[in-house]
């Protein structure tokens, strides 16, 4: 299902080199491929890369990984971080205008 009404921008941070990176980078292609997320609305960082601590340190993102939803501008919505991740339905929700 695609929506072409979207409101939010969603940041994901995650150490690529990590246990857990198999399933992010499972997350974030389902998320592209079920819902048509683009690089306006989904971006991807290394949690260890200069950007993707700049991010953390401003969303206050303390674990790994971290699913960050924020406004078109910028000022955050929701976040979820560790290992659990969210369903792709409940990131949907706050990423797109139904």
């Amino acid at each position: 299902m695609r929506y072409t009404n979207v409101r939010m921008k969603l940041l994901v941070l995650y150490r690529q080199n990590s246990e857990l990176a198999r399933r992010v980078e499972g997350f974030v292609r389902d998320l592209q491929t079920q819902h048509g997320l683009d690089s306006h609305s989904l971006k991807v960082l290394d949690y260890d890369s200069r950007d993707g601590s700049a991010m953390a340190s401003l969303y206050d993102a303390m674990e790994q990984p971290a699913i960050i939803v924020t406004n078109d501008d910028g000022s955050y919505v929701k976040h979820w971080q560790g290992a659990d991740l969210p369903l792709l339905s409940e990131v949907a929700g706050y990423v797109f205008q139904y």
